[in-house]
């Protein structure tokens, strides 16, 4: 029975029958928000470019009795994005729910330590999968009058030596206001999700990945770790519940925000962040 897969659902099927994609829901975050969607009766389509990863979810979800369906894909570009959102259609004829989790920082330093390069992917990877995503959607949602967008924040646009990350994720809540503006009268809404420091334990996919087989290197020396430390203590100190979220806490939230019980909420930034401001 599905009831397995995330038992802080506690029953609620707020997602029935809602064809639900979730981007890099191969593991972390993005796999406890298919768990739990799927838990909430929805139907998911597990994206993510690792077959791996994506197999694995995929298998769980139906191993609890939920229709799921994987699409490899790389939303990196706007052709990517474009490409799974006509699969989903063709597939399910709508789209109901779209969870933007791709993203992640791959460096942490101060922001004179950044080169070019480091800038522009740090931006590719964060910012540009949900705004291609969202792109791709955008004209599906409102030929069919309806449909919930929720993107991923962070609580990195108030902290230390993630610059560009942070940059990205402050891009993402200014799309989350604008397209709440621009698209609400067509029965579309938009909010994002802003967890804090979150413990992943299911990673396949390294942070340093940023293309199937492409890697780039991360410094760990002293001077690395000591800025590490630095930011795990801004995060602490900001803190009122003094630990690393979960990632079935941050799928929690996205599922409320994904479902009809948030009809009336867009433009939203919902801080999971353990009381950080």
């Amino acid at each position: 029975m599905a009831g397995e897969l995330d038992a802080r659902a506690a029953g609620g099927k707020r997602l029935s029958d809602k064809v639900c994609i979730v981007t890099g829901s191969g593991q972390g975050i993005g796999r406890a928000t298919a768990k739990r969607l799927g838990e909430e009766g929805g139907t998911i389509v597990v994206a993510d470019r690792v077959d791996e990863s994506a197999t694995r979810t995929v298998a769980e979800l139906r191993e609890h009795g939920v229709e799921a369906m994987k699409v490899l894909a790389d939303v990196g570009s706007l052709a990517g994005a474009e490409g799974l959102m006509a699969e989903v259609v063709q597939a399910y004829g709508r789209i109901d729910v779209l969870v933007n989790n791709v993203g992640g920082t791959i460096w942490m330093q101060p922001y004179d330590k950044y080169t070019e390069e480091q800038v522009i992917l740090e931006l590719e990877r964060t910012l540009y999968p949900t705004m291609w995503c969202c792109l791709a959607v955008l004209p599906i949602m409102m030929e069919q009058g309806f449909g919930s967008i929720v993107n991923l924040g962070s609580q990195s646009p108030r902290g230390l030596h993630r610059l560009p990350y942070a940059v990205g994720k402050g891009g993402i809540f200014a799309l989350t206001k604008v397209l709440s503006m621009e698209y609400g009268s067509y029965g579309i809404r938009v909010n994002t999700v802003s967890p804090g420091g979150t413990a992943i334990p299911d990673r396949i996919t390294s942070r340093q990945q940023i293309g199937p087989g492409e890697m780039v290197e991360i410094d760990d020396t002293e001077e690395v770790q000591t800025w590490r430390r630095q930011m795990g203590e801004d995060i602490r100190n900001q803190q009122a519940i003094k630990r690393s979220g979960m990632p079935e806490e941050q799928a929690a939230a996205i599922a409320f925000l994904a479902s009809d019980d948030a009809s009336f909420i867009t433009g939203q930034v919902i801080n999971c962040s353990g009381g950080q401001s």
